[in-house]
């Protein structure tokens, strides 16, 4: 009878670890793309997607929307940041070159990721980065500082009752992230 508990502990067991394995690969590799298709179909998180290809550019000059910057760092996180102006008027079809700085105050170096987000929701599908710091990592160097470049265009199609657009940004350290995976890389390539 000893043995059949052992058994029935040890099949126990593996199938406890497996659930775990399982548990593990579903919330790091297929929530985070079906959070993303969430938030895509719904607005939900003001998240303006990739970067955008521009077309022609027809700027609407009988408009004027309010565009508000926001910088904010996740609690572990000890850069610096803010964005270079506070709020500007742009008009739909209008591209807009804004900066963001970063400073590292830390004696070592160190690699960010910003998130971004918008609200007003509905207005998240109108707004299209060509060009962002988001769409990288940064790194900085011990007391190093940077301008993060960020080009945009409000569509002409946003709703008329849109007159303020906030962005925020939410800057994550990722260094040890960055070193686990350039270790993990280099594991991989040595014979």
């Amino acid at each position: 009878m000893g043995e059949d508990v052992t058994k029935a502990n040890a099949l126990l067991s593996a199938k406890l670890v497996a659930l775990g394995v399982a548990m593990f690969a579903f919330a790091i590799f297929v929530m985070p793309p079906l959070y993303d298709v969430f938030c895509e179909i719904t607005g939900l998180n003001g998240k303006t997607g990739q970067q955008y290809q521009a077309r022609e550019i027809t700027v609407d000059t009988s408009r004027e929307i309010t565009v508000q910057f926001v910088a904010t760092n996740n609690e572990a996180m000890p850069w610096v940041f803010e964005p270079g102006i506070k709020s500007i008027k742009v008009h739909p079809g209008q591209p807009i070159d804004v900066v963001y700085k970063a400073l590292n105050p830390t004696n070592r170096d160190m690699v960010a990721q910003a998130v971004p987000s918008l609200v007003p929701f509905k207005a998240a599908q109108y707004f299209h980065k060509t060009e962002c710091f988001c769409f990288n990592n940064q790194p900085l160097k011990a007391g190093e500082s940077a301008e993060l470049g960020l080009q945009f265009i409000v569509d002409l199609d946003v709703p008329k009752q849109v007159n303020t657009i906030t962005l925020s940004y939410t800057l994550f350290d990722i260094t040890d992230a960055m070193k686990a995976s350039v270790a993990s890389i280099d594991r991989a390539q040595t014979p």
